[in-house]
């Protein structure tokens, strides 16, 4: 087992990111006493409002002050605090296992997924954990005890990303097993029809999800500096390509950066996270300009 852990968690990553609060952005739904507001009303920790006293209200939560300034009775309301659950998608088809060690896509993806998990369950929040190609691999239900980064990892373990991807058919089902106002965080390379995946993205963003995407590419991938002849081989589909690299490096670049773009767009049109993250780069200086940043945007709210 440690194996299997050790292989999932860096621990110098860990140490810069698991005391780190993932804070969701709106309000979210739970059932335990935790560190988020909740829009569901009660009787309990912070002040929201008032409504009308109706028969059989507990009289305790009158506002006797302000039925003696407006003669009528009202019942103080608060905000409850709550627990939220946070969903996190690994994308495992073929086009995941580019790279070599800890560069490669689907180590990088899986490894981010399992740091961000333990992060969440550490603050006593709950984790799911789904993967998925052509087909919904793996469901992990949500818990937040320490045994489901265990679960993550034996899961992980067992994985060999051999097939293409159906992401949005994917993430739809996905979204079918959520409750309402939770978070969705989806580590992939997003080379899906873009189309098609931001239809599924909004039915999340319709069940009141927030949803942040973590769009992880290996350097090869976003700088193409390769010398001498080249074999390429496909991934997802049988070709093989032999050519030049200098003769393909602009028209490819100019078509990343297109596809791109596009994505971009498409994130902010539908005010979704996407984090363009550089598998080359130092995975902890990753989280920590994302959980910085995420933590001002949380203040300015």
């Amino acid at each position: 087992m440690a194996n299997v852990l050790s292989k999932y968690i860096n621990p110098e990553v860990l140490s810069r990111v698991a005391h780190r609060h993932f804070e969701p952005r709106g309000l979210v739904m739970g059932n335990l006493a935790g560190a988020h507001k909740s829009p569901l009303h009660g009787f309990a920790v912070e002040f929201a409002g008032h409504r009308e006293y109706v028969w059989g209200d507990d009289p305790k939560h009158i506002d006797w002050r302000l039925y003696f300034t407006r003669e009528k009775l009202f019942i103080k309301q608060y905000e409850m605090e709550t627990n939220f659950v946070c969903h996190l998608i690994l994308d495992v088809s073929a086009s995941m296992r580019y790279g070599a060690d800890a560069e490669q896509k689907m180590q990088y993806a899986a490894q981010m997924a399992t740091t961000l998990g333990y992060a969440v369950v550490l603050q006593s929040d709950k984790v799911s954990f789904s993967t998925f190609d052509e087909d919904v691999r793996g469901f992990i239900t949500p818990g937040n005890s320490m045994s489901q980064i265990v679960r993550m990892t034996e899961h992980l373990n067992e994985l060999q990303p051999k097939q293409k991807t159906r992401m949005p058919e994917c993430l739809t089902e996905l979204t079918g097993r959520m409750r309402r106002r939770e978070i969705v965080v989806i580590f992939s390379d997003f080379f899906t029809d873009l189309d098609a995946l931001e239809i599924a993205l909004q039915r999340m963003s319709y069940n009141k999800h927030e949803v942040v995407l973590f769009q992880v590419m290996h350097h090869d991938e976003l700088a193409f500096e390769f010398d001498g002849m080249i074999k390429f081989l496909g991934l997802e589909v049988p070709d093989e390509f032999l050519a030049q690299p200098e003769d393909l490096q602009r028209a490819y670049l100019e078509a990343v950066k297109k596809f791109n773009d596009r994505f971009e767009q498409m994130c902010q049109h539908n005010q979704i996270e996407r984090v363009l993250v550089d598998t080359r780069r130092d995975m902890s200086e990753v989280f920590v300009d994302y959980l910085n940043q995420r933590s001002l945007l949380n203040r300015g709210r």
